[in-house]
C-alpha cells in the first residue's frame, strides 16, 4: 500500500535511526517497500540502505529531482516522503492508516520535533505547528503523505535543489493538506550551530527571495 522515498546524499547517522523507525510499518505490512534515492554519497549510506532491504536507485544529487525519481519508481498506492534524518515517533502507524482511510484526497504531515531539549526548540515547533495550520505551508523534514494520483494531480516535485517541498505544497493548497497525530524527529544543529533566531531568519529570507522570484538553483548555492 504504501512506498517511502528518501532521498540520500551522506546521510550521516540519523538514517540507520530513520530506517529502524520504519520497521513496524513493514511487520505491519503498510509499508510495501522503501525506495532510497541516493545522489552519489561516498560514506556508507548505500551500503545501510542495502542492508536494510531498500530498493537503492541513483540520480543526480539534487533532492526535488531525486523524490521525482522515487516517486516514479515506487509501487505503493500512497507515497510517503522522508528526508534521511527524520526519524518517525512511536505509533505513527495508525494516523497513517487513518488518514488513509478517510482522507483519500487530502495529503498530511507530520508534527515537527527537533532532537533539542532546549526552550527554544519548543518555541520553534509551535511556530512551525501555526506555520503549517495558517499557511498550510510544511516543510520537507516533517514528511509527506499523499497519495500516488493526488501527488500526480500536483504535479509533483519540481526538479530544484530547494524550494521544492514548498512548491508542492503550494500547488496542494491548504484545504488538501493536515496534521497527522504523529511526530517526525528532526536534527536540529543547524540551528544550534548558527543559532535559533539567526537560522530561522535566514530561512525566511531564502523562502522570501523565492517568493520574489529567485531561481531555486542560485538559491541552492548559498544554503548551508
Amino acid at each position: 500500500m504504501l512506498s517511502v522515498v528518501i532521498p540520500t546524499l551522506n546521510a550521516g547517522p540519523r538514517f540507520r535511526e530513520a530506517l529502524a523507525a520504519l520497521v513496524p510499518g513493514v511487520v505491519d505490512g503498510l509499508v510495501k517497500e522503501v525506495v532510497v534515492v541516493d545522489g552519489g554519497s561516498s560514506d556508507g549510506t548505500v551500503d545501510l540502505a542495502d542492508a536494510a532491504g531498500a530498493r537503492v536507485l541513483t540520480a543526480p544529487a539534487g533532492r526535488g529531482g531525486q523524490l521525482r525519481a522515487g516517486a516514479d519508481a515506487a509501487r505503493g498506492e500512497w507515497l510517503l516522503f522522508l528526508h534521511a534524518d527524520s526519524v518517525l515517533s512511536e505509533g505513527w502507524i495508525r494516523p497513517v492508516q487513518l488518514h488513509a482511510d478517510r482522507h483519500p484526497r487530502k495529503a498530511a504531515y507530520f508534527r515537527l520535533r527537533f532532537d533539542d531539549e532546549s526552550g527554544f526548540a519548543r518555541v520553534w515547533e509551535r511556530g512551525v505547528a501555526l506555520r503549517c495550520a495558517v499557511l498550510g505551508l510544511p516543510y520537507g523534514d516533517q514528511g509527506l503523505l499523499v497519495s500516488k494520483s493526488l501527488y500526480r494531480e500536483a504535479g509533483g516535485y519540481p526538479d530544484w535543489p530547494l524550494m521544492e517541498d514548498v512548491e508542492l505544497a503550494y500547488r496542494l493548497g491548504r484545504s488538501r493538506l493536515r496534521a497527522l497525530d504523529a511526530e517526525a524527529h528532526t536534527d536540529a544543529s543547524k540551528f544550534r550551530r548558527d543559532g535559533w533566531m539567526a537560522r530561522s531568519l535566514r530561512n525566511l529570507v531564502f523562502l522570501t527571495a523565492w517568493g520574489m522570484g529567485a531561481s531555486p538553483a542560485g538559491l541552492a548555492r548559498h544554503y548551508v
